[in-house]
């Protein structure tokens, strides 16, 4: 995996935790405007919008990047619509990048090995 594509999933990773927490207090928030005086649903709002627009943006960087299947991009984006689903892209994510970083430090020690004989 090159520096781009490590650099485009590590950025949908990092948002997509943040943008589930505002999606979950966008409900609360609706809920406590129906509720009581409280209304914090327009800030909560925007900043929800300014969230899930940056996951989509490096959404799709990610998967022209990574080459993904359309199974595996369209599940991304749903993920990112479902109120907990951000957690488990963040989770997905992690584990992608985990395992592609022990993918090339294997490469590297099997070409250092093949160097050195």
């Amino acid at each position: 995996m090159d520096l781009k594509t490590a650099t485009a999933l590590r950025r949908l990773r990092l948002i997509s935790g943040p943008e589930a927490v505002s999606f979950l207090l966008l409900m609360v928030c609706s809920v406590l405007k129906r509720t009581t005086d409280f209304n914090a649903v327009p800030v909560m709002g925007m900043v929800h919008g300014v969230l899930f627009i940056l996951y989509v943006v490096f959404w799709a960087d990610a998967w022209r990047r990574a080459k993904w299947t359309a199974g595996r991009g369209v599940l991304f984006f749903v993920l990112s619509v479902l109120p907990t689903g951000g957690f488990f892209a963040e989770r997905m994510l992690r584990r992608e990048s985990e395992e592609s970083v022990v993918a090339a430090r294997a490469a590297d020690e099997a070409a250092a090995q093949g160097a050195g004989a």
